[in-house]
């Protein structure tokens, strides 16, 4: 069983233009996760992220608050294959 897992979270709000996709890079490499955050034609946020379970979760409780100039309504949280990212990216 691997110990590194995946998620996808998708985040909806005031998320777009706050430096939500900046703060999410520093938080998730403070957490030791790879992957990345992108913008969505939505307005929402989507993070692919990979790591221990417990990095993960600590990276959903954070954006569940997200950065100062930012208004989270919802995030959506689901699992699947690990992808093998390596670091973590911002992405446009």
């Amino acid at each position: 069983m691997s110990q590194f897992h995946h998620r996808t979270f998708h985040v909806h709000g005031r998320v777009q233009g706050v430096f939500f996709r900046q703060s999410t890079q520093h938080e998730a490499r403070r957490l030791g996760l790879s992957g990345y955050a992108r913008n969505n034609e939505d307005g929402t946020v989507t993070i692919e992220a990979e790591g221990p379970a417990e990095a993960l979760d600590a990276l959903e409780a954070w954006c569940r608050q997200g950065p100062p100039l930012a208004h989270v309504e919802k995030v959506e949280a689901t699992s699947g294959p690990v992808q093998g990212f390596d670091g973590f990216d911002v992405r446009r």
